[in-house]
């Protein structure tokens, strides 16, 4: 019975964090959740270089989305003030949809740029940069959680393959 909690409770994590991976959910900590509820179920059992390697993986890539927008209105020449509106315009965005992420990073560091003086089309490709990191931290977290959930079903797959 445990087994079988175990089981369901890791698909959950799973899907969810891939879900978590584009909305506003820490995605990779809950895919890995689910990956470690796996193994701790007779279904699966992951080596200990796997396990290490999926946790720094997602303790790398959960810093790497934070500073991503930064780094992306930096990049496309942005100042303080865009990398903080980026930022401001982010979280505010979170209460709009998933949508207001992105629109939200974006006018957020066009707006940041503009307050801080920064001429208007140097403020708008700064803003472009916010956009470009912001999409690249997703990518980057839709691929980590899509690994775990492979992983994870072809490990459930080789243990149902050696009942049959």
């Amino acid at each position: 019975m445990t087994d079988i909690l175990l089981l369901i409770g890791s698909i959950i994590c799973l899907l969810v964090g891939l879900i978590g991976a584009v909305l506003p959910l820490p995605g990779p900590p809950l895919s890995l959740i689910g990956l470690f509820m796996l193994h701790y179920s007779k279904y699966a059992q992951f080596d200990r270089s796997t396990l290490i390697f999926f946790v720094i993986l997602t303790i790398a890539m959960s810093i790497f989305d934070y500073y991503a927008p930064i780094w992306g209105t930096k990049k496309f020449g942005g100042t303080k003030y865009g990398s903080w509106g980026s930022i401001i315009g982010l979280l505010l965005g979170l209460f709009f949809t998933p949508i207001g992420m992105f629109l939200g990073a974006f006018f957020g560091a066009f707006i940041g740029e503009i307050i801080g003086k920064t001429e208007p089309k140097i403020a708008f490709k700064a803003a472009i940069g916010s956009f470009i990191g912001l999409i690249t931290g997703i990518v980057g977290k839709v691929i980590l959680c899509l690994a775990m959930i492979v992983l994870s079903g072809l490990a459930i797959g080789e243990y149902f393959m050696m009942m049959v």
